[in-house]
Protein backbone atom coordinates (compact mmCIF):
# COMPACT_ATOMS: atom_id res chain seq x y z
CA UNK A 1 0.00 0.00 0.00
CA UNK A 2 2.78 2.45 0.87
CA UNK A 3 4.63 1.71 -2.35
CA UNK A 4 1.52 2.38 -4.39
CA UNK A 5 1.02 5.74 -2.68
CA UNK A 6 4.63 6.69 -3.34
CA UNK A 7 4.28 5.76 -6.99
CA UNK A 8 1.11 7.81 -7.31
CA UNK A 9 2.69 10.78 -5.57
CA UNK A 10 5.74 10.73 -7.83
CA UNK A 11 3.69 10.43 -11.01
CA UNK A 12 2.89 14.17 -11.33
CA UNK A 13 6.54 15.02 -10.79
CA UNK A 14 7.60 12.57 -13.46
CA UNK A 15 5.02 13.88 -15.92
CA UNK A 16 6.11 17.47 -15.27
CA UNK A 17 9.74 16.57 -15.87
CA UNK A 18 8.89 14.81 -19.13
CA UNK A 19 6.82 17.75 -20.35
CA UNK A 20 9.67 20.13 -19.59
CA UNK A 21 12.14 17.88 -21.36
CA UNK A 22 10.03 17.58 -24.49
CA UNK A 23 9.16 21.28 -24.61
CA UNK A 24 12.87 22.17 -24.60
CA UNK A 25 13.78 19.45 -27.06
CA UNK A 26 11.40 20.50 -29.82
CA UNK A 27 12.43 22.72 -32.69
CA UNK A 28 11.70 26.42 -32.05
CA UNK A 29 9.41 26.80 -35.04
CA UNK A 30 7.26 29.58 -33.56
CA UNK A 31 10.23 31.60 -32.32
CA UNK A 32 11.97 31.40 -35.70
CA UNK A 33 8.78 32.48 -37.45
CA UNK A 34 8.28 35.37 -35.03
CA UNK A 35 11.85 36.57 -35.62
CA UNK A 36 11.48 36.40 -39.42
CA UNK A 37 8.19 38.30 -39.31
CA UNK A 38 9.59 41.00 -37.00
CA UNK A 39 12.61 41.47 -39.27
CA UNK A 40 10.39 41.69 -42.35
CA UNK A 41 8.12 44.21 -40.63
CA UNK A 42 11.13 46.33 -39.63
CA UNK A 43 12.40 46.26 -43.23
CA UNK A 44 9.02 47.26 -44.58
CA UNK A 45 8.86 50.11 -42.08
CA UNK A 46 12.18 51.38 -43.40
CA UNK A 47 14.48 50.36 -40.57
CA UNK A 48 17.26 49.42 -43.01
CA UNK A 49 17.90 53.16 -43.43
CA UNK A 50 19.32 55.49 -40.85
CA UNK A 51 20.26 54.76 -37.27
CA UNK A 52 17.87 51.82 -36.99
CA UNK A 53 19.87 49.86 -39.56
CA UNK A 54 22.35 48.68 -36.92
CA UNK A 55 19.53 47.11 -34.89
CA UNK A 56 18.12 45.50 -38.01
CA UNK A 57 21.54 44.18 -39.03
CA UNK A 58 22.02 42.76 -35.54
CA UNK A 59 18.60 41.10 -35.73
CA UNK A 60 19.46 39.54 -39.10
CA UNK A 61 22.81 38.28 -37.75
CA UNK A 62 21.07 36.77 -34.73
CA UNK A 63 18.53 35.07 -36.98
CA UNK A 64 21.34 33.52 -39.04
CA UNK A 65 22.96 32.31 -35.82
CA UNK A 66 19.63 30.82 -34.73
CA UNK A 67 19.28 29.06 -38.08
CA UNK A 68 22.74 27.52 -37.70
CA UNK A 69 21.91 26.36 -34.19
CA UNK A 70 18.68 24.86 -35.49
CA UNK A 71 20.54 22.99 -38.23
CA UNK A 72 22.95 21.63 -35.61
CA UNK A 73 20.09 20.43 -33.43
CA UNK A 74 20.86 22.98 -30.71
CA UNK A 75 17.20 23.82 -30.16
CA UNK A 76 17.56 25.64 -26.85
CA UNK A 77 20.25 27.94 -28.25
CA UNK A 78 18.26 28.44 -31.46
CA UNK A 79 15.17 29.36 -29.45
CA UNK A 80 17.01 31.90 -27.30
CA UNK A 81 18.81 33.45 -30.27
CA UNK A 82 15.59 33.67 -32.30
CA UNK A 83 13.91 35.51 -29.43
CA UNK A 84 16.87 37.91 -29.29
CA UNK A 85 16.58 38.46 -33.05
CA UNK A 86 12.87 39.22 -32.74
CA UNK A 87 13.49 41.64 -29.87
CA UNK A 88 16.23 43.44 -31.81
CA UNK A 89 13.97 43.77 -34.88
CA UNK A 90 11.18 45.14 -32.71
CA UNK A 91 13.66 47.60 -31.19
CA UNK A 92 14.61 48.79 -34.69
CA UNK A 93 10.95 49.27 -35.54
CA UNK A 94 10.25 51.09 -32.27
CA UNK A 95 13.25 53.39 -32.77
CA UNK A 96 12.03 54.14 -36.26
CA UNK A 97 8.55 55.15 -35.11
CA UNK A 98 9.96 57.29 -32.31
CA UNK A 99 12.34 59.13 -34.63
CA UNK A 100 9.85 59.70 -37.46
CA UNK A 101 8.40 63.22 -37.80
CA UNK A 102 4.82 61.87 -37.88
CA UNK A 103 5.20 60.45 -34.36
CA UNK A 104 5.47 64.00 -32.98
CA UNK A 105 1.86 64.73 -34.01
Amino acid sequence: MITTNRKLMSLPLLLSALMLLFSCASAPVQEMSDARQAIQAAREAGAQNGTQSSSLEKAEALLKEAELSLENGEYKKARLTAVQARDEALRAQKDLTQSSPSSAN
